[in-house]
């Protein structure tokens, strides 16, 4: 329960739920939002979500449910914190009987009408495909609706509601959809070389992109603002140090936002980086867990949408990180929300990483 298996990692799903605490989600209103027994439950309180702290464009869905009989509650797709109504700044996947609702369980709610009414307090599974404005709702492995939206929304987080009666949530993933090759498993095209810098990048026998030495760095030619970009990672070396620069000021050298590579941990503790840790936000913040080992493949996802950007190692979150300083163009200096590049660093002469399946998608605007 609330795990990823290798096949989901490997096709780019994420745990939005950790099965252990709230991290990565945001309360808008006073409910008795916990975790219990790997669930994220709620009884009584105000009508709000708990929302996700990242915005999400496309992307494929999954989440169980357990409700009772005077439940009302819903999945909030795209939504903003705390949305007019259900057709204002939201779509809601409804979760309610026919009796406490016209829109029941399989509904969007005020755009179309499921024909569940689900009350037998069970576990269920709700499966979403969102690509634009068309939506396709699964429940329990059978088509329940589809429906487009002439004008979609564009970016929004994902909420869970508490409205009215107890309900329960647990295996909530998503795989973010419309992400493009970065590296083509062939040649370079469409990154920079730096010849006069120490680092050596190369396209290897297995189609890998590696690195060696340092200090170095190869820059992608495009540059990007809003984005998800998702790769997976190989560290030969013990407690080497590398980073995935992003927004980077095209042509300096190693000037941008980065997101660390370094598996290192102290006293056996994963709890405790020894050099920020693999998926921080480097010297802003650093990454609540190591969740990477050396030698060993392992994924990365960063999600870069405005100030926010958030990060996951292996599907699971381990920063989540607003940049509130004033605005300037040089990232080391404060918030910088011009599109920019992609840099893999080569730190130092030690440095021996290879990458693979790296791909990276530009996230919709918010209509």
């Amino acid at each position: 329960m609330n795990q990823l298996t290798a096949e989901e990692l490997a096709d780019g799903w994420l745990l939005l739920f950790d099965g252990e605490s709230l991290y990565g989600w945001k309360a808008s209103s006073k409910v008795d939002w916990r975790v219990v027994d790997g669930t994220i439950r709620s009884e009584r309180g105000d009508v709000g979500l708990l929302h996700t702290t990242t915005q999400f464009s496309d992307f494929e869905f999954r989440c169980d449910f357990k409700a009772g009989p005077t439940t009302n509650s819903g999945l909030f797709l795209r939504t903003s914190p705390n949305p007019a109504g259900p057709t204002a700044g939201c779509y809601e996947l409804n979760i309610a009987s026919g009796t406490e609702s016209p829109f029941p369980t399989g509904s969007l709610v005020g755009r179309k009408r499921g024909t569940f009414s689900l009350t037998d307090e069970l576990w269920h599974t709700y499966h979403v495909v969102a690509r634009g404005g068309h939506f396709k709702v699964t429940l329990d492995g059978k088509v329940v609706l589809d429906w487009k939206d002439p004008r979609p929304l564009g970016r929004g987080y994902i909420g869970l509601q508490h409205n009215q009666g107890a309900v329960a949530f647990r295996n909530i993933k998503l795989r973010p959809l419309g992400l493009d090759p970065l590296f083509n498993g062939k040649d370079l095209t469409g990154w920079k070389i730096f010849p006069e810098k120490d680092s050596r990048f190369f396209v290897n026998a297995d189609g890998e992109l590696q690195v060696l030495s340092g200090p170095g760095q190869l820059e992608t030619t495009d540059t990007f603002g809003d984005f998800v970009l998702q790769t997976e990672v190989f560290v030969d070396g013990e407690a080497l140090n590398s980073g995935i620069f992003f927004r980077s000021i095209p042509g300096d050298f190693s000037n941008g936002y980065e997101s660390q590579i370094h598996n290192g941990f102290k006293d056996g503790n994963r709890d405790q980086p020894s050099n920020a840790g693999t998926g921080a936000i480097f010297r802003r913040q650093t990454a609540r867990r190591v969740l990477a080992d050396d030698r060993i493949w392992f994924t990365k996802t960063i999600i870069c949408e405005g100030p926010h950007m958030a990060v996951w190692v292996n599907g699971i979150q381990v920063t989540d990180w607003t940049d509130r300083r004033p605005a300037d163009p040089n990232p080391r200096r404060g918030l910088r929300l011009t599109p920019g590049t992609i840099i893999l660093q080569g730190h130092d002469p030690t440095t021996n990483l290879r990458f693979r399946n790296m791909r990276i998608g530009e996230m919709t605007s918010r209509r």
